[in-house]
């Protein structure tokens, strides 16, 4: 479908996902003004430069601002399409937070005018887009809205992401898009304009429904994981390679399990499913239990980090990898950053953080002593090794570099590490 070049289009909120949509829009030729709250944002991306990691990013915003096809902005200005893309954390009793999304709401319908679009893409629980929706009736009453007795004078419409970090770019365009409007004619419209620069199947429902897809497809996930990581605590009490077991089981033509980590991190899997148990707390058991379980395979790492750190006292302690997967900069929600954290709060300066995506210890490690050193380094002073993410560089190390260390590894990245036992105590240590 042939783009339509003289559309302005508003991306709400330049991060993760904001960011890179806005620039593969304006590589389609749409004039496309991003939109934040950060000055420092705003400056970055006007000046072509991004302030996030994601392969190949730079150089396409670097171009398109370049070609003046897209300018960052505080302010929201009069478009013909809006795409919000703010945040949409839990609470402290992990009830979803959607404030962001209300205040972006309320930032737009001042600009709003007949004939336009606006769509939410954050993930959020069912009934979010109608709540944005009813602001857009009450701060203009002068147009009529989608879903209240009309079909609106605006189309309003949800579009979930389905995006990898790291792959954002290219599954932006490439994966499949469940689009859900207020009202099929809503729903439509925001087809046409994805279209544009989908090449994925674009489906079309309503916007509950495309809602729940979007938390549906994150708890699916979070469950499989909660699978992966209880086995693994079970194999490990019973001194099973769980690594061996998941690989052998794996044969079957009709089992996939997921490999285990130190728990579940990120914006979504570690989030959306308390969006569905809030929504339903009564019937959402097995939801809730998966949660529980990544989130208690944390507190698992932790002790068993311990453990062996303290078998090996006097030792500096590497922790690897900070990021909450592999090969990527975010560190949101990260499993990796509680347990290093922990374990710095209870060790201090004995604990080295190994993080090459970080420039900078987070703050999450605040007076603690705990200070961050490369790969090579570690090796050279650290005695105990505790994996917490599987980067690349981390599986590049041969045995004979590390043959010497206790590692604890809860990744499986170095299946021939040799178990090494403390002098004082019998028995197994590294895992």
């Amino acid at each position: 479908m042939p783009v339509d070049t003289q559309q302005k289009v508003s991306v709400i909120g330049l991060g993760y996902i904001g960011l890179p949509t806005a620039a593969l829009i304006a590589r389609g030729g749409c004039q496309v003004v991003g939109v934040d709250v950060s000055a420092h944002v705003v400056e970055t991306v006007n000046s072509g430069r991004v302030h996030i990691e994601e392969v190949d990013l730079d150089g396409l915003v670097q171009g398109v601002v370049a070609r003046g096809n897209l300018r960052a902005s505080l302010a929201v200005e009069e478009s013909d399409v809006f795409i919000i893309a703010v945040p949409t954390p839990v609470a402290e009793d992990r009830a979803p937070d959607i404030s962001y999304v209300l205040k972006a709401a309320r930032t737009v319908a001042p600009v709003l005018k007949a004939g336009d679009t606006v769509i939410l893409e954050s993930t959020s629980p069912v009934g979010t887009t109608e709540a944005m929706r009813d602001i857009f009736a009450q701060l203009r009453p002068d147009l009529k809205m989608p879903g209240l007795g009309a079909q609106g004078d605006v189309a309003i419409a949800y579009c979930p992401e389905r995006v990898l970090p790291g792959r954002i770019l290219v599954e932006l365009i490439d994966n499949d898009r469940c689009i859900g409007g207020i009202t099929p004619r809503c729903a439509r419209k925001a087809l046409g304009f994805y279209r544009q620069f989908v090449r994925g199947a674009c489906i079309t429902t309503t916007a509950r429904a495309a809602e729940m897809v979007k938390l549906v497809e994150n708890s699916f996930r979070d469950v499989n994981i909660a699978f992966a990581n209880e086995l693994s605590v079970i194999a490990e009490n019973m001194d099973i390679d769980v690594w061996e077991v998941i690989r052998l089981a794996n044969r079957h033509p009709r089992v996939n399990i997921l490999n285990p980590g130190p728990g579940v991190g990120g914006h979504c899997i570690a989030v959306d499913p308390w969006f569905i148990v809030h929504g339903d707390p009564d019937n959402a058991r097995i939801i809730r239990t998966a949660r529980e379980v990544n989130d208690g395979k944390t507190d698992h790492v932790v002790a068993k980090a311990s453990d062996l750190i303290d078998a090996f006292a006097g030792k500096d302690v590497a922790c690897l990898g900070l990021a909450f997967k592999a090969n990527i900069d975010d560190f949101r929600e990260s499993p990796a950053v509680k347990v290093a954290a922990r374990l710095a709060r209870r060790y201090g300066r004995r604990i080295k953080l190994v993080e090459p995506y970080a420039r900078e210890v987070p703050m999450d490690f605040a007076g603690t002593g705990a200070e961050l050193i490369d790969l090579d380094t570690a090796l050279e002073q650290c005695g105990v090794f505790v994996i917490l993410v599987d980067h690349d560089m981390f599986k590049s190390v041969p045995v004979d570099e590390r043959a010497d260390k206790a590692v604890y590894d809860t990744r499986g990245i170095w299946p021939d590490q040799p178990r090494r036992a403390a002098a004082s105590t019998s028995g197994r240590i590294a895992v």
